[in-house]
């Protein structure tokens, strides 16, 4: 029997929920009509919350990630599967 360690990652489980938070607001923006990409990018640039709709509290759950690391997970994950 051999005793295998597990490792627990805060930072896997902090931009997993990075991860489905974009996809919440994602989807939100879609169902307003929104093109999703467009209003994150202006929102990422500007911090103007008002690019992103209030519709399923889109706007309230993207305020909660900091700009700066969402846009560091963005560019990681660019380039890790290009």
């Amino acid at each position: 029997m051999t005793d295998k360690t597990i490792q627990f990652s805060i930072k896997d489980e902090h931009e997993n929920e990075m991860r489905k938070t974009i996809q919440i607001v994602y989807d939100a923006l879609k169902e307003k009509g929104y093109n999703p990409t467009n209003q994150i990018v202006g929102y990422i640039l500007s911090e103007d919350p008002t690019y992103i709709t209030t519709h399923n509290n889109a706007r309230s759950l993207l305020r909660r990630i900091d700009r700066y690391e969402l846009l560091q997970a963005l560019v990681s994950n660019y380039i890790q599967n290009k």
